[in-house]
């Protein structure tokens, strides 16, 4: 009797399963450091329901059971500065590609380190009765304001299987709603015909919700954590994104209020250059970045460095109500950078989105931002002036920059059992 009940309990319930896959990998270093691609092997487990019903909506975790690579001897990397992203094959009963990312929680990485990866989250709404198969596919990891992009160079094995029966939700197209924290809320969304409709107010050239092309966002206090070569530094700036329709895209411009940084010496015209990743979220997810020119005018010791606007293409990978929200500053000034992490964001601006081909939708945005290779960033107060000191910086900082594809230096490849 007890055997026979736990049955029932356990087809009741229906537990979460969890399976690790290992496949072989090639990681693609950020362009322009001079680093070649590099080859390893991922190990990841993937966990989601054992059984579900047609309309529901389940969770997958994919968690790295094994990195594929390794901090090499060059430099430490601090604690909270490394995020995956990456996409989860659904295929069988339905197909869709489901997006997942982790946040950026990492434990601090010693040179030589095991490189150590957040759990991965998204949802998959289920649309169709019978067997549904998860299987990894490409991921990217973000270090240090850098991008690593990974893919199988092989046939990945599924590595976990819903078992989807007929159940009251209504049969759709088999896409996914992915999310690092999924919020089922966020579901519903227009059709693509819908007029975009921002929460900010447009401006004078809007014509309101019939035909807006214009969308002014409100200002929003984001306080920061700047990490320079050489110290760390706290401030907070009130931020607007503002839009405006081209297309079925958005033109952006960011505009800082207020400057987040000093410079510790006299910086030449042209020197100084600033980037920030727009954090999208709501019905669309990923991020877009955009920048601003070099500065245009000579920066006098200890004076602020003022961040000019920041412009960017918003191309929407959702249909539905999308938020945009600052996120990470990067500013590159006199061969060093500093990264400036938002302790908090707020929404600044709301759109209502059609999705379009090859738009944001996941773990990366859609923009473009002056042809721009350039992915790293600035200069924060030191209180000195000293040049000697400075060319030192130079050399700490060229090494940060290399960090960003030197982390994955892989370990040859094991062969899964």
């Amino acid at each position: 009797m007890l055997t026979g009940a736990a049955v029932l309990l356990g087809a009741t319930a229906a537990p979460a399963q969890a399976a690790e896959v290992a496949y072989a990998t090639k990681c693609v270093p950020p362009s322009g450091i001079g680093l070649p691609d590099v080859n390893g092997t991922t190990k990841v487990e993937i966990s989601a329901p054992a059984t579900a019903k047609v309309g529901d909506t389940v969770d997958v975790v994919w968690k790295f059971t094994q990195a594929a690579s390794k901090n090499p001897d060059i430099i430490d990397l601090p604690a909270n500065s490394v995020q995956p992203s990456g996409t989860l094959k659904a295929a069988g009963a339905q197909s869709a590609d489901i997006a997942v990312q982790g946040p950026r929680e990492n434990p601090a990485i010693p040179k030589g380190g095991a490189m150590t990866l957040s759990d991965m989250k998204g949802t998959l709404k289920l649309t169709a009765a019978g067997r549904v198969t998860l299987t990894p596919d490409a991921y990217v990891v973000n270090a240090l304001s850098t991008d690593t992009k990974c893919a199988p160079t092989e046939a990945v094995q599924p590595a976990a299987t819903i078992t989807v029966t007929a159940g009251s939700g209504s049969s759709g197209s088999g896409s996914s709603s992915p999310s690092a924290s999924p919020d089922p809320s966020k579901s519903q969304s227009p059709s693509p015909s819908a007029s975009p409709t921002p929460s900010g107010s447009p401006s004078a050239s809007g014509t309101g919700d019939s035909g807006a092309t214009d969308f002014t966002g409100k200002a929003v206090d984001i306080p920061y954590t700047c990490q320079s070569p050489i110290g760390v530094k706290k401030a907070t700036s009130p931020i607007q994104i503002n839009a405006k329709k081209n297309g079925g895209s958005y033109d952006l411009t960011v505009q800082f209020k207020k400057s987040v940084m000093d410079s510790p010496i006299d910086i030449p015209a042209g020197k100084v250059k600033p980037i920030l990743q727009v954090v999208l979220g709501g019905a669309d997810k990923g991020s877009v970045r955009v920048e601003g020119p070099l500065n245009a005018a000579p920066i006098p010791q200890n004076s602020p460095i003022q961040i000019p606007d920041l412009k960017g293409v918003y191309k929407p990978g959702a249909t539905g109500e999308s938020t945009l929200s600052p996120g990470v500053l990067t500013v590159e000034a006199m061969g060093t950078t500093t990264t400036c992490t938002p302790d908090s964001t707020a929404v600044s601006l709301t759109l209502n989105t059609a999705e379009q081909a090859s738009g944001a939708s996941g773990g990366g945005g859609s923009s473009s931002a002056g042809g721009s290779t350039s992915t790293s960033g600035g200069l924060a107060e030191t209180g000195s002036g000293d040049h000697g000191a400075l060319k030192a910086l130079g050399l700490v900082a060229g090494t940060a920059i290399l960090l960003g594809g030197a982390v994955f230096t892989f370990m040859p490849r094991r062969r899964a059992d």
